[in-house]
This record gives structure tokens, sequence and C-alpha cells, in this order.
């Protein structure tokens, strides 16, 4: 088989057709496990018509899944594989943002941003990037402040100087040009050049000890050990538990609910869980243009058919709240886009304590699907009130 001599160690993996065109590039903890599991296992049809062109494959080794996830960015963004890209534009992918400040933040961004400072990426998992930047924060402290804020003129320490992650930008316990000296750092382990950052920190940390600067050598050697042996556990186990997912990318379930008083104020929600927790950056809000009167299941309706008339990232799973009537809407609604994307409906059973699923809840965890029904009743209440409280005031 194309994998069998494939290492169990971290790297990326890239797939290529019959004519040496890449077809994806992913990223895993262990090679010859994630690669063994395209052959091995039933997938959605996207998945299978990619394995059915694949004709090599080939790796790249790397020391950690951090650097995976460094690289598998930097082989996007050079490549745009057709199997990682699936948007015609960018607004769906992540890139971290390091801004052109005197003290530069870092900063997670969806699509354009208008602050235009150095970028990296696009990273299609949000999960792992985050995760990323936890770890890396904690060798490279970065920070948080914005530019409106004052430097160097605060009583007290903010609290994450406290914990390690500010390097002090807020009392002044660091100089403009130290701290961009380990923002350069930051960007070029971004940049896949792990290997001159510890060249150049040790360098730093070598004149430090002769100027008996031994606080400030310490630290370095803190840095160095952290470099050559970054602890991305949670990165691991995350990686684990995505081949188990059948999936490319995360698993995105979008829920769905309306609140009205008999028609008036209508508004509809549509909240975004990816992995389990909601990505509030995603949700959505729609106030109801085309329906009068109290009618959840034509305002449904016009909810989703203005949400699939935009570019946005398209769920594994949608999720209604309500039964049967609300859950043919949907299937109607996207039967008539040609789109496939399984949806369920969650009822509250007759004496409306009980969560009754309506359709094929398959792999997905019922606790979770309940916690998004719930996320987007909660939403749309709180955007209900604010509107007939506008209306209300005029």
């Amino acid at each position: 088989m194309k994998y069998n001599n494939f290492p169990t160690t971290p790297g990326v993996y890239l797939m290529k057709n019959q004519h040496g065109v890449l077809l994806y590039v992913g990223k895993a903890a262990n090679l010859k496990r994630r690669v063994s599991s395209y052959f091995n296992r039933s997938h959605e049809a996207r998945i299978e018509s990619m394995v059915s062109r694949i004709h090599s494959i080939e790796y790249k080794k790397t020391g950690s899944v951090l650097e995976a996830l460094m690289l598998e960015a930097e082989l996007i963004k050079k490549y745009k594989p057709p199997f990682n890209v699936r948007e015609k534009d960018d607004r769906s992918f992540l890139y971290v943002e390091i801004t052109k400040e005197p003290f530069p933040r870092v900063l997670l961004v969806r699509g354009k941003s208008e602050i235009m400072g150095k970028r990296f990426g696009p990273f299609v998992s949000a999960s792992d990037i985050r995760e990323a930047l936890r770890i890396l924060r904690r060798i490279f402290p970065w920070n948080t402040h914005s530019p409106e804020k004052k430097i160097s003129i605060q009583k007290k320490p903010c609290f994450d100087y406290q914990i390690g992650l500010c390097p002090g930008t807020c009392i002044g316990a660091i100089t403009k040009s130290e701290y961009r000296k380990q923002i350069n750092y930051l960007n070029n382990f971004f940049a896949g050049k792990k290997e001159r950052v510890v060249v150049s920190l040790e360098k730093e940390m070598k004149e430090a000890s002769k100027k008996k600067e031994f606080e400030h050598a310490e630290k370095l050697r803190r840095q160095i050990n952290a470099l050559r042996h970054i602890k991305d556990t949670a990165l691991i186990k995350r990686d684990v538990i995505q081949d188990t997912k059948y999936q490319i990318q995360d698993t995105r379930i979008e829920g769905y609910d309306i609140s009205n008083i008999s028609g008036t104020s209508a508004v509809g929600s549509m909240v975004v869980f990816i992995d389990g927790k909601p990505d509030k950056s995603e949700y959505r809000k729609f106030k109801i243009r085309t329906v009068e009167g109290p009618n959840d299941v034509a305002m449904l309706r016009e909810i989703l058919q203005r949400r699939f008339q935009h570019p946005w990232q398209q769920p594994n799973l949608i999720l209604v709240d309500g039964g049967l009537p609300q859950v043919h809407c949907a299937e109607k609604v996207l039967r008539d886009l040609e789109i496939n994307i399984p949806i369920v409906g969650i009822a509250k059973g007759r004496d409306r304590k009980k969560n009754e699923f309506v359709g094929n809840v398959g792999r997905y965890n019922q606790d979770v699907l309940v916690k998004v029904r719930d996320e987007a009743h909660r939403f749309a209440i709180t955007y209900h009130r604010a509107v007939r409280k506008k209306a209300f005031l005029r």
C-alpha cells in the first residue's frame, strides 16, 4: 500500500493524482495511522471522491504536531490544493496576524482584516490554531493591549503578566526593541524556521552569560528547552480524535431557532459549534422580512434560504429547534438548492420536558446537540428582546 513505509511520527502528507497535481495537504501526529485511515474506512462522498483520485502520497516529518500545523498552513497557502480550499474566497479560513504596532499583538482573524499586519495561514482548524497560540504564548509572551491603551503608565500589571503570558508592556517591564526581538522569533517560528530561532536564542544566551546577566540567560534557556521539547499534548489528543471523525475539516454544526410574540418583532438565530464547542464569531442574526403573523416554519424557511445565499463554510449537520414540520421545511430548502447536508430536529415532547430527536442523529453526541439547540434558543431570544425594545422606544 501507499502508506506501509510511512513513519509513526508527526508531519504533513501530500496527496497527488496521476499527473502529479496536489489534491490535499494534511497534518498528523502519526503519519502512518492518519494516512491509512483514508483507505481502511468509509467516508463522506467528498473524501471518497478524493481518495479515488490518489495516485501517490508524499510526507514531510516535523518535530511536533505544532510544527506540522504551521507547515500544513504554509503548503495550503502556496499550492491551494482543491480538497483543502472549499470556498471561492478565504472568509471561512483563520489566519494569525501580527499587527504593525509599536508593541505588536498576535490576533486570530477570519478572512480579510483591516489591520493588515504580517499574516500566517490559512488554518482550517479553529481549535488547533487556538491551542497552538496558547502553547506559543507560554514560550514567547505577547501583549494583548489595544494600541489606544497607553503603555508604561499603569500602576498595576495586567493579569496576563502575573501568570507569565504578557511581558509587561503595560508597566514598562520590557523595552520596545526587546519586545520586537521576541516577536521576530515568533515570526520565524510561524514561517517554519524553528532551528534558526533556537540558534539565535543560544547565541543570545551566551552573550547574556558573558555579561553576567544570569536572569536573562536563564529565561532564554527556558525558551530554548521549550522549543526543543514542545509540549503539544492537547494537539496530539485532538489529532487522535480527528482520526476517528472521518472528516477532513472540523465538525461544524449549525443550530437554528425562531423567536417572536404572535409574529411580531420576529427574528431568527444561527449558532455554530466547532468540535462540540460554540464559535461565537460565526453566529448570525436574521430579522424576519417576508413572513407576517405567527408562522415559525415559514420564518425558518426564510432564514435558511438567506443563509445559503452567503459563501460561508457549509456545516456537517444542521440542527433546528422543532419537530417534523421544521425538519421537513429545512429539507425542502436544501433540496431546492441542491445541497446535501443532514438535518436533525429536537422537539420538546408533549410535556415540554423531554427532548425528542427527529432525523438521523448518527454519530453525533446527543448532549452536544441539545447544547446547540439551547444556545440557538438563547441567542434568538436575546436578539428578539433587543429588537422588541428598540421598537418600543420609537
